[in-house]
């Protein structure tokens, strides 16, 4: 676990231009400083990841925000009063000191306020505000955990803090907010349902309202995403037996009677609790990933709550 002057040596870090993977209660993000053009051209190189899909940044407190966005309406105030600290992105018009590089060159900024005493010891030690995806290759899996990163980006980063495991396990949600419109980009770690209890009504787009070599309005909603190397298949219906013959393993939310037939079987919660099975996501198909399978299966879950999170990693995931 990360002490107190690995925290003042990645804020030194971060200053000086450099990247520092970082905790949240979310997924591990990909630090630089968000003002910082050079800075914030090394994430995206990092990560293989394409310039039309921008970043969220990360700020301590409410006050943060002055200098970065230009409107901040009562709808978004709402929202704040009741999920900051914590996994919900609001994307608000920006100011102009927010380089375009980190905005995929749109009017507007993804922001959020992590619940990470790590991440949050972080940002007010240095004194910036960061830019910080998830700390992996573009399109593939999310590491929850600082282990995690190590694997999959080794020396491409200068410096990991290790907060532990992630204690939401997926990312945050996404919504754009517009006068009193509130639309969902991207499901996560706050639900719809928590959503339309402060807000009332909250829009979701088409599947195909963001075609996929524009600027996306948000990270994480390309239809490819969230990937193993491993081919996926999100079962239907009763297509969930194993293929004769190739070496199979199972994502479930709870495991079913019979699993004779599987390799290696993922359960996620035992009791089937949602909250549990997020926090269990990621590294439950790094497993599974790493099992040396032919293919996985992945049972849908119910389709509320953090189901819906869920659901949307899957169908990303998902071999197409």
């Amino acid at each position: 676990m990360s002490t107190s002057a690995d925290i003042s040596h990645a804020a030194q870090l971060l200053r000086d231009g450099g990247l520092v993977a970082i905790p949240t209660e979310t997924v591990y993000g990909l630090a630089a400083h968000a003002l910082d053009p050079l800075a914030v051209a090394r994430v995206f190189a990092a990560k293989g990841r394409p310039n039309f899909d921008p970043l969220i940044v990360h700020v301590p407190e409410r006050e943060a925000l002055a200098d970065l966005v230009s409107e901040f309406p009562a709808t978004a105030v709402k929202l704040a009063e009741q999920f900051w600290p914590g996994p919900l992105t609001m994307v608000l018009p920006k100011r102009d000191i927010v380089p375009d590089i980190v905005t995929a060159g749109l009017s507007s900024v993804a922001i959020r306020i992590p619940d990470h005493p790590v991440a949050q010891a972080l940002l007010k030690e240095a004194g910036i505000p960061l830019a910080a995806p998830s700390a992996n290759p573009f399109g593939r899996l999310s590491p929850t955990t600082a282990a995690h990163v190590r694997e999959q980006l080794g020396d491409a980063v200068d410096f990991i803090l290790d907060g532990g495991p992630c204690r939401v396990g997926v990312e945050s949600t996404v919504v754009q907010i517009t006068g009193d419109q509130v639309q969902l980009l991207r499901p996560g770690g706050v639900t719809l349902e928590e959503l339309e209890a402060v807000v009332g009504s909250v829009v979701i787009p088409s599947a195909n309202a963001h075609p996929s070599s524009a600027a996306q309005p948000s990270p994480g909603t390309l239809p490819q995403h969230y990937a193993p190397g491993t081919p996926l298949i999100l079962a239907t219906g009763d297509d969930q037996a194993p293929a004769s013959g190739k070496r199979t393993g199972l994502l479930c939310l709870t495991a079913p009677s019979n699993t004779i037939a599987y390799v290696v079987v993922e359960e996620l919660s035992n009791t089937g609790n949602l909250t549990e099975a997020a926090a269990n996501f990621f590294a439950a198909l790094r497993r599974l990933d790493a099992a040396g399978l032919d293919v996985i299966i992945a049972q849908p879950f119910r389709d509320t709550g953090l189901g819906r999170a869920l659901n949307d990693r899957l169908t990303r995931a998902a071999t197409k």
